[in-house]
C-alpha cells in the first residue's frame, strides 16, 4: 500500500485491462500543484503515472477524475500537448476512488526552476510563452462535439452566468468569522459592474482548460516548446478566450516580476503580454476586440477564488500566512483589473 494506492489491487485491475506486464515496481509519489495524489511506477519496460483524488476526497473528487480522464481521452491525436491517457477507472471499487493512468511527461515545470539550457538562453525562454499561446489556440479550435465532449459543459449563456456565479461565491465567505468582507477588496463592485456592462454579445464555444498559467504546463527539456498542459480539473466547454485572459491575468507585466507574480528566474526574454495576445490572434484567427473583458473576468474570478483561503484563514481554518499571501494576490489581481478598465 502506498498512500491511498493499493498496489496489488491496482495490478489486478491493470491485468484485467490488458495494461502492462509483470509486478508493479519503483512506485514513488510525485509532487504536484494540487492535493491530488500522483504516483509514478513501472511494469516491465513501461512507465505509468496514476492520478487519484486526495486521501480524504472532496465531495466532487471522483467526478473530477472522471472528467479529467474524459478530456484527456478526447485530446488524443490532437495538436494540444497533454499527458496521454492510458486507461481510466470510473468505478470506485478498485482503489476506493475513481482514478486514471497516463504516460509520464518528459519535461519540467518552469516555476520549479529552469534547467541550464533555458536559464542560459533568452530565446528559449521567449519560446515558452509563445508555445503556451499555441496550446490554448489549438485547444479552443477543436470541435468539441467531434472529439466526444458534447455535454461536457454548458456553453449556453456561459458569459452571462460568470459574474453572478462569482459574486455569489464571494458573498458566501461571510460565513467565516472575522473575514472583513468584500470591502477589503478595493474595486470589487466596480469591476463586477463593468463586466456586466461590457459583456461580449456572443462567442464561439470550445474547450477551455480553466486554470491556464505557468504552473500548469510542462516544458520540453531540449527546447522552449510545451511537453504538456497539465491539471485539467477545471476544464469545460465555454469561451476559449477566457484561457487567454487567464494567462494574461497571471503573466508578469514588466521586466521585474512583483512578489505576487509567478516567480521564474531569470525572467528576461519572456514574451510581453501584448506579444502573447498578438500571437494568439495570429494562430487562432479569433477576434480579440473584447480581450480586456476576458482579462478582467479572469482577474475577478481568480481573485475571488484566492480570497476564499483568506476568509478561511480569518476563521482559523487555514494558515494565516497563506491567507495573507493569497489576499495580497487578490488585491494585485483587482489592481490589474482596474487598470484595464480605466
Amino acid at each position: 500500500m502506498m498512500e491511498g494506492v493499493d498496489l496489488p489491487a491496482l495490478q489486478r485491475w491493470m491485468d484485467g485491462q490488458g495494461v502492462g506486464f509483470g509486478p508493479i515496481a519503483d512506485a514513488r509519489l510525485l509532487s504536484g500543484g494540487t492535493q491530488n495524489i500522483l504516483m509514478r511506477f513501472r511494469r516491465g519496460e513501461a512507465a505509468y503515472v496514476l492520478r487519484r483524488p486526495p486521501p480524504v476526497p472532496r465531495a466532487n473528487s471522483n467526478d473530477t477524475m472522471r472528467r479529467e480522464a474524459r478530456v484527456l481521452a478526447a485530446l488524443d491525436g490532437t495538436a494540444v500537448p497533454h499527458p496521454r491517457l492510458v486507461a481510466a477507472c470510473s468505478e470506485e471499487d478498485v482503489l476506493g476512488v475513481a482514478f486514471y493512468l497516463m504516460e509520464p511527461v518528459e519535461g519540467f515545470n518552469p516555476t520549479q526552476g529552469l534547467p541550464a539550457l533555458h536559464a542560459g538562453d533568452a530565446g528559449v525562454r521567449h519560446r515558452i510563452g509563445l508555445s503556451m499561446v499555441e496550446a490554448i489556440a489549438a485547444l479552443g479550435g477543436l470541435d468539441y462535439r467531434a472529439v466526444g465532449l458534447d455535454g461536457f459543459g454548458k456553453p449556453d449563456n456561459y458569459l452571462e452566468r460568470q459574474v453572478g456565479r462569482w459574486k455569489a461565491q464571494l458573498a458566501s465567505y461571510a460565513d467565516f468569522a472575522e473575514w472583513p468582507g468584500p470591502e477589503a477588496i478595493p474595486g470589487v463592485e466596480r469591476v463586477a459592474d463593468w463586466l456586466d456592462a461590457h459583456r461580449p454579445a456572443d462567442f464561439h464555444p470550445g474547450i477551455i482548460h480553466g486554470d491556464f498559467h505557468l504552473a500548469n504546463v510542462m516544458v520540453r527539456p531540449a527546447s522552449g516548446d510545451l511537453a504538456a498542459v497539465v491539471d485539467w480539473e477545471l476544464s469545460t466547454i465555454g469561451d476559449p478566450l477566457l484561457d487567454l485572459g487567464w494567462l494574461l491575468a497571471t503573466w508578469p507585466e514588466g521586466d521585474a516580476p512583483r512578489a505576487t507574480d509567478v516567480a521564474i528566474t531569470p525572467w528576461e526574454g519572456f514574451a510581453a503580454p501584448d506579444e502573447l495576445a498578438q500571437h494568439y490572434a495570429a494562430v487562432s484567427g479569433r477576434d480579440l476586440a473584447a480581450l480586456d473583458w476576458y482579462v478582467v473576468l479572469a482577474c475577478y474570478k481568480l481573485g475571488i477564488i484566492l480570497e476564499g483561503t483568506h476568509a478561511r484563514a480569518c476563521a482559523g481554518k487555514a494558515a494565516k500566512e497563506t491567507g495573507d499571501r493569497l489576499h495580497a494576490h487578490t488585491l494585485d489581481l483587482f489592481d490589474r483589473a482596474l487598470r484595464r478598465i480605466n
